[in-house]
């Protein structure tokens, strides 16, 4: 599924992109999130067809294979139950981090992806149905989403160093709750400092709600398109890196 997703995503986002301006768009992104952080708010990281194309095509597929790695590694991360049929994917981007997650469980959870930004809900929804996916996206806020009541397990995937302090606030207020209640929550992050200076925060609630933090180095098989990418836009991921949060639940 993981190929077939990936001969997708080239169908869909280069039929108007020549190779070079993807390369050049992708180089555009990588600044942004390095460089200009700060209009990343304004949802500068996504302006254009050039990065979103950028976006999905790259960055898609290594957060799957990280997050993959990671949801695989940790203990009782891919067991599902009745009262964890659900998996809400907190600033959903393209999908591919909740699909990663929700993949590697046997069986695998209902996927339900919030995000603020239109064009990633929709492609989050076929990101979810070309890995065969009971799953869809919403636009919304994900520090105030409603949640609704039932168990489920939580997934903020590079998400949290994009949202301003009061709302990355509140939704740890909100996570430590539901994993009090049993519910579990995984949240990865770049293993950059500079990308989250609140993590050691977060890490110190987490750990004394019975979690547990890690950092990860991972070496994978990088798809061709991302390979060439990662070759042309003068990146290197040799290996792709990562740290966690992980709250097992009940």
């Amino acid at each position: 599924m993981f190929d077939d997703w990936i001969a997708a995503l080239e169908r869909r986002h280069l039929a108007e992109l020549t190779f070079p301006e993807l390369s050049r768009a992708l180089r555009a992104l990588s600044a942004t999130y390095v460089e200009r952080r700060g209009r990343i708010g304004e949802g500068s990281a996504l302006s254009g067809a050039g990065k979103r194309a950028a976006f999905a095509l790259f960055y898609g597929p290594l957060h799957y294979l990280l997050v993959r790695h990671i949801a695989s590694a940790l203990p009782g991360a891919t067991a599902v139950s009745a009262a964890t049929s659900t998996l809400v994917d907190l600033g959903c981007g393209t999908g591919a981090s909740g699909a990663a997650w929700a993949s590697s469980c046997a069986p695998s959870p209902r996927v339900l992806g919030i995000d603020r930004h239109p064009w990633a809900v929709k492609e989050a929804g076929a990101t979810y149905q070309a890995f065969g996916l009971s799953g869809r996206g919403i636009v919304g806020d994900v520090a105030k989403a409603d949640f609704g009541r039932k168990r489920a397990a939580f997934l903020a995937a590079f998400t949290l160093n994009e949202l301003p302090d009061a709302a990355r606030e509140t939704l740890l207020t909100r996570l430590l709750d539901r994993a009090a209640k049993g519910d579990r929550v995984l949240v990865v992050e770049p293993l950059a400092g500079f990308v989250a200076p609140w993590w050691k925060k977060w890490r110190a609630a987490v750990e004394s709600s019975a979690g547990r933090a890690d950092e990860w180095r991972i070496r994978a098989d990088l798809p061709v398109i991302v390979a060439k990418l990662d070759r042309a836009a003068g990146l290197n991921h040799r290996e792709i890196t990562g740290r966690s949060l992980w709250i097992p639940g009940a």
